[in-house]
């Protein structure tokens, strides 16, 4: 876009911070975004709705919203009706989708109602979580599980479970992020993750990114602040894999309404090379170790680039259906 063409994005908040468990990242993230945006001629600022009234964004003539929140009261669609009641466009899925997209159990049922692969899951609501029921879980899903929050990310709250002995623990954990607890079958093999861009029959899938961790801990510390994570893009994949992996990510984008951009995790089981997704974020990092940025960059997309397109195709649910009347 030109100079005159980013000033007529008017002026733009880039909202980060929040007060979700990644609160830190989200302030990682639009703080790269707002550096992006404003080397471009974007006339752009900083807003934390854990510090400000979102209500404070129409009174400063904020044109649109590039969300960099991430996790609860950012990427589960609250923020998202706040700006639709504001009128003021906003980057990223809609309400309905971010709602969906944000909670992994409302995610699977939708992906297994459609016939799409996911882990299977047991979840344990906050009345059902004693030693007795916890035992049982095993039995469904066999050994080693994975226990998380359904409702966070970031690897936040996550143990990968290898006995019966650690159940108590790991629920005991995930439970004090979320009242809900999601145990999910454990899939060995390559971690991989894929971005979309777009919206509908017009979304299109990024590159896939293999992500290589010691040991395989790919975890809260080891995603941002080290470097031993391997991010390979070029995935290194056959063709076919890759193919198949960007097929299912665009049905399972499309599926759940989402819009302007998306990332979703995925994991290749080793034995028969068959993809399963555990989740799709709505509101993918964009720091100096995240993986959209990687994937775009590796389609001749810079991160500037990238942002600069997000914000430009910023838009409101209330703008896509006809008023009452009308």
């Amino acid at each position: 876009m030109s100079t005159s063409s980013t000033a007529s994005l008017g002026k733009v908040a880039v909202l980060m911070g929040g007060t979700s468990a990644e609160r830190e990242i989200s302030i990682l993230s639009g703080t790269g975004v707002l550096a992006a945006l404003r080397l471009q001629g974007v006339d752009a600022a900083p807003f934390d709705p854990a510090e400000r009234d979102l209500g404070e964004l129409r009174k400063e003539g904020v044109a649109r919203c590039f969300v960099a929140l991430h996790g609860r009261h950012g990427e589960d669609g609250s923020v998202q009706g706040a700006l639709e009641l504001l009128g003021i466009p906003y980057t990223g899925s809609g309400v309905m989708a971010s709602a969906i997209a944000i909670d992994k159990v409302m995610t699977k049922r939708l992906w297994l109602a459609e016939g799409l692969p996911t882990p299977k899951f047991v979840r344990l609501a906050a009345d059902q979580q004693q030693r007795e029921n916890l035992r049982a879980v095993p039995d469904v899903l066999g050994l080693p599980l994975v226990v998380k929050p359904p409702r966070e990310g970031s690897s936040i709250g996550i143990t990968k479970v290898a006995g019966y002995s650690q159940m108590q623990d790991a629920v005991v954990l995930a439970a004090k992020y979320d009242a809900d607890v999601l145990c999910e079958e454990f899939i060995d093999g390559d971690e991989v993750t894929c971005p979309v861009l777009g919206e509908g029959e017009g979304a299109r899938a990024l590159p896939v990114v293999r992500i290589v961790a010691p040991e395989g801990e790919y975890d809260y510390q080891n995603k941002y602040f080290t470097d031993v994570v391997r991010y390979e893009c070029p995935s290194g994949l056959p063709a076919e894999e890759e193919a198949e992996i960007q097929r299912i990510v665009l049905a399972g984008y499309r599926l759940l309404g989402c819009r302007g951009w998306g990332r979703a995790d995925l994991m290749l089981r080793r034995s028969d090379r068959k993809p399963f997704l555990l989740e799709m974020n709505t509101s993918p990092g964009m720091t100096s170790h995240s993986l959209v940025p990687i994937s775009a960059r590796a389609a001749g997309i810079s991160y500037e680039a990238l942002c600069l397109q997000l914000l430009a195709g910023a838009s409101l649910d209330s703008a896509r259906s006809p008023r009452p009347g009308a």
